[in-house]
Parts: structure tokens; sequence; C-alpha cells
């Protein structure tokens, strides 16, 4: 029985390894080890301890095994089964790390309500309280209380928290007005290649900080003296970077133009959540924002994050997949109209409420019935662009979508090194991709299902698209080490199970 489990671990870490895309060698340097004992880990041939294996987890960002919690390790699904029902969105898992960044700009009491109870978040709040941030669930856990120290113990930031999400970069724009000197791990995240935080620096070089990178930190220092003279041009026009630059605009005694600016959904609401603040933002929406800061907040703020386009866009694709009629309530539609246009060109069957407000009063929602449809492949590529362009993160579900349409479909997702590759899983559940190069796939529809058992890719929207196909395929799938679905969706399997899917949850060990 021991022997059967560590050649079941052996095989667990093996699969991660190979999604993360290393070589034995590169996993025993990671621990320190030679790659003799990686081979014979990998093949159950080695006793391994609970130390081992959690370190073999951490160098690889994948849970291998989970213990002192209940959270999900790996899916169940048994497939072709019709979805049906309504089923609401749920609040933006990126407006809300943002949101979380952006807490610390204030010292007063923030209060953020129907926050995502995600693994991303998790890790925010873990890393908030590491460094003397008070937060807590209130309201039966629907809502999240935010209140900061007087001052932050960054010396006694949870690292290893910090390294498991990228968002922690956005730290950099709310601290460098609350400190001189500090320190901050590495960014983690997803597996999609190689990202630089340089546009971030290019931004933030501006109100006088300067970062050094060494040993897994970053060192920074921050010049007072020097101050934005001039409007900042983004060199990348990127969400977190946007962002990084609207947190140190805020409390800049001064105005800052931001140019280039991402104009997507979760900058709109951290701007709207700036408003709130009493940090007045013109240009909302456009690629200019005009920022009039405030050098001390100090208020009581509550606030409401819009509802997720990309989660809107997962249960659409689940919908059409699986061929079922579903109805999808609050949708953010004026950050999925491109993406809605493209699939009824491809012959979606759909129809939508009139609009009415989010709860922040400001973004436009409503609610969206899918209908089985007999789709054609789209004579165009499907590509992302900047908003109000085909969302960079809702590219993925078309693999999924394009596979049960008729005649070829291109997708090219040319922001990611590498997250086009994660799309071919599709082929070991039936489907016909065939990569061109790292940032291109052709698609080949209409796809006969089938079940597979396989490893969950280390990028979350692939991820969530190779459940997705899971549960269109006749017979009993089973996705392994899904840690990076629930780092963006909040239970999902049992959302999906309450509208027909048939999802369950369990661990090895």
């Amino acid at each position: 029985m021991a022997d059967d489990y560590l050649v079941r671990i052996g095989k667990l870490i093996r699969d991660a390894r190979q999604h993360r895309g290393w070589t034995q060698t590169q996993l025993a340097e990671a621990l320190g080890t030679s790659q003799s004992a990686v081979n014979r880990i990998e093949r159950g041939n080695q006793n391994i301890s609970l130390e081992m294996i959690a370190r073999i987890g951490e160098a690889l960002d994948s849970e291998i095994v989970s213990l002192g919690y209940a959270g999900p390790m790996h899916l169940r699904v048994v497939g072709g089964r019709r979805l049906s029902g309504s089923i609401d969105v749920k609040t933006s898992k990126n407006a809300c790390v943002a949101l979380l960044c952006g807490s610390l700009l204030n010292k007063g009491r923030t209060v953020l309500r129907r926050v995502a109870r995600i693994e991303e978040v998790f890790r925010l709040l873990e890393v908030l309280n590491s460094i003397g941030v008070r937060t807590r669930w209130i309201n039966e856990g629907v809502d999240l209380e935010i209140v900061p120290p007087a001052r932050l113990d960054m010396d006694a930031m949870d690292a290893e928290a910090a390294r498991r999400t990228r968002s922690i970069i956005m730290f950099l724009g709310p601290l460098l007005h609350r400190m001189d000197t500090f320190r901050l791990p590495y960014a983690g995240g997803c597996d999609l290649g190689t990202r630089t935080i340089e546009p971030h620096m290019i931004a933030l070089r501006r109100f006088g900080l300067e970062i050094t990178a060494t040993e897994g930190l970053y060192h920074a220092q921050v010049q007072r003296a020097t101050v934005p003279n001039r409007p900042i041009v983004l060199t990348e026009r990127g969400d977190t970077v946007t962002e990084n630059a609207l947190l140190a605009a805020a409390r800049h005694d001064g105005v800052t133009v931001i140019r280039n600016a991402s104009s997507n959904y979760m900058v709109q609401d951290l701007c709207f959540f700036l408003e709130a603040l009493g940090v007045r933002v013109d240009g909302v929406g456009t690629t200019t924002l005009t920022v009039h800061g405030v050098q001390n907040i100090d208020v009581d703020v509550d606030y409401s994050p819009s509802e997720d386009p990309v989660e809107a866009m997962s249960l659409l694709a689940a919908a059409v997949v699986t061929e079922s009629e579903l109805t999808i309530r609050r949708v953010p539609i004026e950050f999925l109209e491109i993406e809605l246009a493209v699939l009824e060109e491809m012959g979606l069957d759909h129809d939508r409420t009139t609009e009415y407000f989010a709860d922040n009063g400001r973004t436009r929602l409503v609610d969206l019935t899918v209908r089985p449809s007999k789709l054609e492949a789209p004579i165009d590529k499907i590509h992302p662009m900047p908003f109000p362009g085909l969302n960079i993160d809702n590219v993925p579900f078309f693999a999924a979508i394009a596979a049960v349409a008729q005649g070829q479909t291109l997708i090219h997702d040319w922001v990611y090194d590498n997250r086009a590759i994660y799309l071919t899983d599709l082929n070991r559940l039936g489907g016909r991709l065939q990569l061109l190069d790292p940032h291109r796939v052709l698609v080949e529809g209409p796809t006969r299902w089938r079940a597979a058992e396989m490893m969950c890719p280390p990028a979350l929207r692939p991820a969530v698209v190779v459940l997705l196909a899971m549960m269109a395929a006749e017979g009993t799938s089973v996705l392994r080490n899904v840690y990076v679905i629930n780092r963006g969706y909040e239970e999902l399997a049992e959302r999906l199970n309450s509208v027909g899917a048939q999802i369950e949850i369990f661990r090895d060990i």
C-alpha cells in the first residue's frame, strides 16, 4: 500500500514538473538535490517526507498534497450532461485584488462588498495580515472589512503567500507613499512565460521609486524630491501597469496625467473606488486618465466591485460546449460586446434583457440566455486587443467554442509566451488543435469529446477550458491538481453542479 502511494505521488510530481516545463535537473537544482533523486521520487522508488512534498510543491507552484484544510485537490467530472436554469456571475477577481491593494492608500476603514472568496484574494489577505492590516469577513462572510495599522511591519511579510500571487506587484504604488525603503518578494501567479516588471518601473520611477532585485526580493527606495512633471506614457497598455500608476498618482499631491492607459473593467473599478476615497479621476473608460491626487486619505469607505466579465464568458462557454440552454445573470455587457458580436457571426442563439446598473452604480449589466446553436467557424482569426477589443483572458474560451463549431478557427494569443501551448491539452479530450507556434493554434471542429484523466494546466483560463471540455465529454474524466482554478473562481464546481453538471471534488491523500 505504501509503495502504491509513492507511485501515485511520484506521478503527480512528474506531471506537475512537465506542465511547468522543467527537466528533472531543473527541479533538482531548485530542491538542492540530484537529478537521480528526482528520478527515483517520480518513479515511486524513494521514500519522501511531507516536508519534501511541500518543498516540491512550492518549487513547482503546484499543490501536490493538501494538508490541514478541506480545500479541493482534484475534480471528477461525469460529462455529457446538459445544463439548465440560471446562474449569477460573481464579482470580478481582478477588480477585487486591485481594490485590496488600493486599500493600503486609506488610513480609514474600507469595506468591500461581495468580495470574491478565491485563492488569489486569500493570498493577498495573508500578506496584508502579516504586515499588520486587520481584515475580517462580515455580514455572514459576504463582505470584507479592512483596517490598516498606523505603521506597516514590512519585515513580517508572509513571503511565501506573496510569491504565490502576481498581484503583489500592485503594492508598489501604494507603498511608495508610506515608506522610503521596503522590500517585496518576486511576483508569482500563473505560468504564462516571461513577464517583466519594467513597464511598472517606467511609470513608478516618475514618482521617485527605484528598484534593485537580488536574492528573490525587490528592494525599493523612494526619492521624495522626484515627482511627475509631465504626462506619464505607459510603454504597455497593461491592466496592472495602469493600476500601479493610478495607485501611485492617487496620493501624489498634484495632477498626474497617464497616457496609453488600459480602460479595462478592473481599471474602471479601481477608478470608481479612488473616487470614493476622494480622488478625482477624469477620463475613466478612455486611454488618458487625469488623476487629481490627495496627499492624505483617511475616510471610511464602502464600495461594491462589479461582476467579472471573464467569469461570464466562462459560463457562456460552458453552455455552448455542453449544448445547453442557460441564463447567465448579472453579465457586465460593456466588457463582452465584442465577444458576443463574434459569437453572433458564428451563429450563437441568445437573447439579453434590458440593461441595468451594477451595485457600483456605474457598470452596465444584463441577463443573458444562451441556447443550443449550430456554430460555424469565424471567417477572421480570433485575437485579443486592449479594451474595447476582445478581452485577452477570454481568448482561451474560444478554443473550446471553436472546437464545437464547423470548420477551422485560427486563434492568435499574441500577448502571452506560452498560453496557446496549454490549449492543446484539449487534444487529450478528443480535440483537434494544431499548434502553429507558441502564440497560434488552429482548431478544427466539430469535436467528439472523450473522457480522460489529466493534470490541470498551470494557467488559469486554459485550466477552466479543459474542465468545460470534460463536462461535454461522455464518461468520467479526472482533472488533477486544480489549485490554479481556485485562484480565480469561487466554488466553480459547486455552482456548475447547481445548474446540472456532475463534478465531484476529491483528494488522493
